[in-house]
């Protein structure tokens, strides 16, 4: 029998609660698989993508090519431990590295992408996010 631990146990209640689907749908008219995306998404508060820093739009164009990356974590699977995107299978989201002028490490920003194209932006080190939206008003 499998414990949960208290925010595990929290997140579950939540995800119930609030009617939300995190597993793929299938498409019936392609092969193709779209993830459902819960609607908890407007909990997360959004910004045009021309008040971030310009190393954030270097990086959506690096992810929009395919690459390269700078960092070899770039691409990687993000767990969403903190809570604050909402929730998803694993896998459905992926970070990647907005590099800081001036730092010798990976620092503290990064864009997360959603597999339905969205995309997330933190500049704390996941303590806080927005989503990143066109400055005409959609999604970046």
């Amino acid at each position: 029998m499998r414990t949960l631990t208290k925010s595990s146990a929290l997140t579950v209640i939540a995800t119930l609660a609030l009617g939300l689907t995190t597993a793929p749908v299938a498409d019936a008219t392609t092969t193709t698989t779209s993830y459902a995306v819960p609607s908890v998404v407007a909990a997360v508060p959004s910004c045009a993508l021309s008040s971030l820093p310009s190393q954030a739009s270097d990086t959506l164009r690096l992810i929009h090519s395919g690459g390269p990356f700078p960092y070899s974590q770039d691409g990687t699977v993000f767990q969403n431990r903190e809570g604050i995107l909402p929730s998803a299978s694993n896998g459905y989201y992926h970070e990647y590295t907005v590099k800081t002028p001036g730092e010798n490490d990976r620092g503290a920003r990064r864009i997360v992408t959603g597999k339905n194209s969205e995309r997330y932006y933190t500049d704390d080190h996941y303590k806080s996010f927005r989503r990143i939206q066109a400055d005409g008003g959609t999604d970046g």
